[in-house]
């Protein structure tokens, strides 16, 4: 992962960084380095995220996933970090992998009924993914794929791996069934947990490259440095905040290639869940290129000067040509390819922000493959872990979304919850027709 930010320096955008600026907050990077190595080294909560390229076993991974290694579509029960990591992997490297693969991370009863309609569960496995094991999206919709499983004449326990914490209402099935199941290693936020069997599950059935994940992130751990000028994740750390103190709370993800989009997904749960405590934090936006530039663009280049934009692109990739044509006024297109077109639309996009001083940062990979995704996937976490050190958060802890669930849990019956009186007493104003 390499990482440009000359177009959000003061002397390019507005808002900007100075190069001066960035020399004078290099001293707290330095600072924050510090922190994180001593974290790293002392296995700390979170921090312990940064070493899974070094502790994650791919063969214990293989080996949980062999006995549905046939599978030809694996449906993952997760939600957020349970599900965003692995989906992130496997939907990026999708056409190398013949399984299809189903992410149900959401409880939209329309939505997953065609989901479980459409395929054939004969051929299905599930991977079932909770640290608690409790959490309620999760196990009521791990309850009705078993349900359709059952229904289908499937035995499900043949076909479940559960992924979970070390106790639970989930390991307890795991070991009632003899279910293959492995542990969601401790001290490491759902977010965090891509590098791990968490997120790794899926790409094992669908037989991507484990070794490959862990060595790309592998490398982007041996380059964190005590410098942002040394380090691509600590420079897009260091610059999104920079850039957030001046103005800039939006942070749009834009990634220049399909098979990233659910990157950008990845990317807002990370950055938001993470970064966005005691009033401080930017705002993630997903948006994709060359899509969102036909519906995005137009706000990012001339609204408001409250946005960074974070470009993703990949400088090799498959290619396909564009046809000759007769159409005089499109004759240009036929010495050209879909290739070519994507990387003039970026270089143009960018440069359209820097004309209109609009801050953008640009991080490259050289392809979309499991050796650069494991490094896209670990540099992000640690500019992330970086970002909050400077903000002076606590980076790994989610209490407001604690509070959402104790309110969910109250409302269906599961407990005595302040949080599920407070509902009731929603203020109303109604337009009705």
């Amino acid at each position: 992962m390499d990482v440009d930010i000359g177009n959000a320096l003061a002397s390019v955008a507005s808002p900007g960084v100075s190069r001066a600026a960035l020399e004078r907050l290099d001293e707290q990077v330095a600072d924050a380095h510090e922190r994180i190595e001593r974290g790293m080294t002392n296995g700390e909560h979170g921090y312990e995220a940064l070493n899974l390229p070094q502790r994650t076993d791919p063969d214990e991974i293989r080996t949980a996933v062999e006995p549905v290694a046939d599978a030809d579509a694996l449906i993952t029960v997760g939600i957020g970090g349970s599900a965003l990591g692995a989906a992130t992997i496997t939907n990026a490297l999708a056409d190398e992998s013949d399984t299809e693969t189903v992410f149900l991370d959401n409880v939209d009863p329309e939505w997953v009924s065609s989901h479980l309609e459409r395929l054939s569960l004969e051929d299905a496995a599930i991977n079932v993914v909770s640290r608690s094991g409790t959490t309620a999206e999760t196990l009521a919709n791990f309850l009705v794929v078993r349900e359709a499983f059952e229904s289908a004449g499937v035995d499900w326990t043949e076909r479940t791996i559960v992924t979970t914490g070390e106790s639970g209402p989930l390991r307890d099935l795991a070991e009632r069934h003899d279910l293959p199941s492995l542990r969601v290693p401790d001290g490491v936020p759902g977010r965090f947990s891509a590098l791990s069997p968490v997120g790794m599950v899926a790409a094992a059935v669908c037989g991507h490259d484990l070794e490959a994940l862990l060595e790309g992130a592998a490398a982007e751990a041996e380059a964190l440095a005590g410098s942002l000028f040394d380090c691509p994740a600590y420079a897009y750390g260091a610059t999104a905040y920079a850039l957030d103190a001046r103005g800039a709370g939006t942070n749009a993800m834009v990634p220049y290639a399909e098979s990233l989009e659910t990157y950008a997904e990845w990317f807002a749960q990370l950055w938001a869940e993470s970064l966005g405590k005691d009033d401080l934090g930017q705002t993630p936006v997903r948006a994709l290129g060359v899509t969102d530039q036909h519906s995005q663009l137009q706000l990012y280049r001339a609204g408001p000067r409250d946005k960074l934009v974070t470009f993703v692109t990949p400088q090799e990739s498959e290619d396909r040509p564009i046809p000759e044509t007769d159409i005089a006024d499109l004759a240009y297109l036929g010495d050209a390819s879909l290739g070519g077109l994507l990387e003039a639309e970026f270089e143009a996009t960018e440069a359209s922000l820097a004309a209109a001083d609009r801050p953008n940062v640009r991080v490259e990979l050289e392809r979309v493959d499991e050796y650069e995704i494991g490094g896209l996937l670990y540099g992000m976490e640690a500019a992330c872990v970086l970002a909050g050190e400077l903000y002076g958060v606590n980076t790994f802890e989610q209490p407001a979304v604690e509070w959402a669930k104790r309110a969910t849990r109250g409302l269906l019956g599961g407990g005595e919850f302040d949080e599920a009186e407070a509902v009731a007493e929603k203020t109303e104003l109604r337009v009705e027709r």
